[in-house]
């Protein structure tokens, strides 16, 4: 049997929040099976070490998934690296522990803005 035939064809991920944590790990795991990656972060300095050695196969990106033109941005450039976005993982996010009461409504804007609006964008 051929191993070519059984071979598949890498897939191109846009993973957000590759800086630290799951997003990172994941990052990492993705590229080491071959595929290709945009990784992306609000901060992809951070993000140096992983493309310098994925050289071909991630990009960086900058990323705050509450700004509409970065996502925008993010996703043209995975269209223009990649032609194309196989797998969305909505990885960035934050979150808090207090009680309601001591939580402000700015506080509460930024969760949502952050973990439902920018997630759902992205879809």
């Amino acid at each position: 049997m051929n191993s070519d035939k059984n071979r598949v064809a890498p897939k191109v991920w846009l993973i957000t929040g590759c800086s630290t944590g799951f997003g990172g790990a994941l990052a990492e795991a993705v590229l080491k099976k071959g595929d290709y990656l945009l990784a992306t972060a609000r901060e992809p300095e951070q993000l140096r070490a992983l493309i310098e050695h994925y050289p071909e196969t991630a990009k960086p990106v900058r990323l705050d998934v509450t700004s509409p033109q970065d996502i925008q941005a993010a996703v043209d450039a995975a269209i223009a690296t990649f032609g194309r976005i196989d797998v969305l993982v909505n990885n960035a996010g934050h979150g808090f522990i207090a009680a309601l009461e001591e939580v402000s409504d700015v506080d509460i804007y930024q969760f949502f803005e952050t973990n439902f609006f920018g997630a759902l964008r992205l879809m």
